[in-house]
């Protein structure tokens, strides 16, 4: 029944297929949904986990924040939801897809436009990316990359959303922005720092993005989590001193 299910999901969202490529075959495995630009630091908090937990195995499922939304929606089997955004965590639990009481931000990012290592422009505020030069911009698709919808409220509070609408060249999740700055196929992008760090040789930051609201990490234990106790443990071991030790050290900062 359960490889059926997985079945339908991936037929139902093509993400799926991969998570359900990826999914645990033994009942202490457990399932991490988490934000693409978590990637290298849940890898390694990951690894601590296990050690820390002999026997249990952690298999991560890394996509936009609203990718992973939509695939819990359809029903994918997931035990530990980490968002890149509040507003994604908060239809989540809108949707009843949280347990109750698990819901807590384990860290902080800031949004900045990075640049091919190649170019020779210096923009210094969001203002500057009108200029001519700047033809190509990238940045996540706003309906589902929350650090997307972030560039989109700092553009529009700029008032720079009709200049620069033509310019835009959207990306599936922020590491996709960050590959298409690297191979300098466009002239910026908008992502996390935390992202910006991963290719320091291939890109540089130009400014840091002033956000309304911080850009806060929300993590949860998904209501239909057959490993409930697993996923209690994992949330408090990315929240607790060896976890956050880990995330500083790939640049985020505390909650």
């Amino acid at each position: 029944m359960r490889q059926t299910a997985l079945r339908l999901f991936a037929r139902l969202l093509p993400p799926l297929a991969a998570l359900a490529m990826a999914l645990p075959s033994q009942a202490q495995d457990l399932v991490v949904s988490a934000a693409a630009s978590l990637t290298q630091a849940f890898r390694d908090v990951g690894e601590q986990y296990e050690k820390a937990h002999p026997g249990r195995k952690v298999v991560f499922n890394f996509a936009a924040s609203g990718a992973l939304l939509a695939q819990m929606q359809q029903g994918a089997p997931v035990d530990v939801f980490a968002s890149a955004d509040q507003p994604t965590m908060d239809r989540a639990a809108s949707a009843k897809l949280l347990a109750d009481g698990t819901r807590a931000d384990f860290a902080r990012n800031t949004l900045v436009v990075v640049l091919p290592s190649s170019s020779k422009l210096e923009p210094k505020a969001l203002k500057d990316l009108a200029a001519p030069e700047f033809a190509r911009l990238a940045s996540g698709t706003p309906a589902s990359v929350p650090a997307g919808k972030y560039t989109a409220d700092a553009v529009a509070a700029a008032g720079l959303t009709e200049s620069l609408q033509p310019r835009w060249v959207f990306g599936e999740s922020v590491r996709q922005v960050l590959n298409y700055v690297a191979r300098a196929e466009v002239d910026g992008g908008f992502v996390y720092r935390t992202d910006a760090l991963i290719e320091a040789d291939k890109t540089r930051i130009a400014f840091t993005v002033p956000t309304s609201n911080p850009v806060t990490y929300p993590i949860a234990q998904v209501a239909a989590s057959t490993n409930a106790q697993a996923a209690k443990d994992f949330i408090a071991f990315v929240r607790g001193a060896s976890g956050q030790a880990i995330l500083q050290r790939y640049g985020f900062s505390p909650p």
